[in-house]
């Protein structure tokens, strides 16, 4: 018990081999740990998730290739390519997820970059006013610079996604346009300003088991570690280049849930997109090996999600309760 203990505490200092051992362990005991691991931290309630909602304000048309997004411009997908949202229309949006439950309000745009137009300037008054809301606020918009993450700080942005997917060496095999170090660079200037990080994995694109281990372990030996550590399962999209891979089985990802939650125990773990394929048997053995967040509303950008009346349903089975406003901002 002493041992499993010391390994809940929040090191940056893992090896591969350690986290190769953690990942690899027997299945139910894994679960188990995980578990265990979530419910040690102070900082977390086991019967507590985080509700967030996502908002596009730029669908379609990324210059970017990566081969599971519909919103890439190098593939057929049939996504039609959609200018920035009305900034009501998306105050609008946020107001009623923030009714329904939402603490934190994720804004995507299908840029490679950020870029210092006027449409960063609204997504700098959005932040602000949604932060207004009493709601944290996480940006996804792509590559940012030290200026532009400081003025999105100072608007009231309270976290920033960007994921890096899988492996170094996997990572090639899926996007061409930028590359790992840019990634990693772009967590660098994140955590430089001072930035929360919000950065996790796809699974299910073909990658090995040992491409996710070396995922956990770039995110885990990172000071600090990720805020949020995303988990999505990939859905083929039609018209992309994974289009036609099988889905992943549940148990490959208890085991990167689990293990994510055992290495980096005080972040939040998400259980993001591809929710909506699991049972309700299976989304219980997400949250028991210690994910503590999902989304809430039907579409997640151009991908389909759990509806809220289903949701509300889950978590009035399972005993959990959306975490409120009181519970925002706690240590992690």
């Amino acid at each position: 018990m002493e041992k499993d203990r010391l390994s809940f505490s929040q090191r940056s200092d893992w090896t591969v081999e350690e986290i190769r051992t953690i990942y690899h362990a027997p299945l139910l005991e894994l679960v188990h740990r995980g578990g265990s691991a979530l419910r040690e931290q102070q900082s977390h309630s086991a019967r507590h998730l985080q509700m967030c909602h996502l908002i596009s304000l730029k669908t379609g048309g990324c210059s970017e290739d990566c081969k599971y997004c519909s919103q890439s411009s190098h593939y057929p997908s049939g996504v039609e390519p959609r200018p920035f949202a009305c900034q009501e229309e998306v105050l609008s949006k946020a107001r009623e997820a923030i009714a329904q439950g939402a603490t934190r309000i994720c804004l995507g745009a299908a840029w490679s970059k950020v870029r210092d137009n006027d449409q960063f300037e609204r997504v700098l008054s959005i932040v602000e006013q949604i932060r207004g809301m009493g709601a944290e606020v996480c940006c996804t918009l792509g590559k940012v610079t030290e200026e532009q993450a400081d003025r999105l700080v100072k608007a009231g942005l309270w976290a920033y996604n960007h994921n890096l997917d899988s492996s170094r060496s996997f990572y090639p095999s899926i996007i061409t346009t930028r590359s790992y170090e840019e990634r990693l660079s772009t967590l660098d200037t994140l955590d430089k300003v001072g930035v929360r990080v919000c950065s996790g994995a796809i699974l299910g694109m073909g990658e090995t088991h040992e491409d996710r281990i070396q995922l956990l372990h770039t995110l885990a030996t990172r000071t600090p570690h990720p805020e949020s550590v995303p988990i999505n399962l990939l859905i083929p999209m039609p018209g992309t280049p994974l289009a036609d891979l099988p889905p992943l089985p549940i148990w490959e990802a208890l085991r990167m849930i689990a293990s994510a939650r055992i290495l980096m125990p005080k972040s939040r773990v998400r259980l993001s997109a591809g929710r909506h394929r699991l049972s309700l048997e299976e989304q219980a053995l997400c949250f028991l090996a210690g994910a503590n967040s999902i989304f809430i509303g039907d579409k997640l950008l151009t991908a389909d999600n759990n509806s809220l009346e289903a949701d509300r349903a889950m978590c009035a089975l399972f005993g959990l309760e959306p975490m409120g406003e009181a519970s925002m901002g706690a240590s992690i």
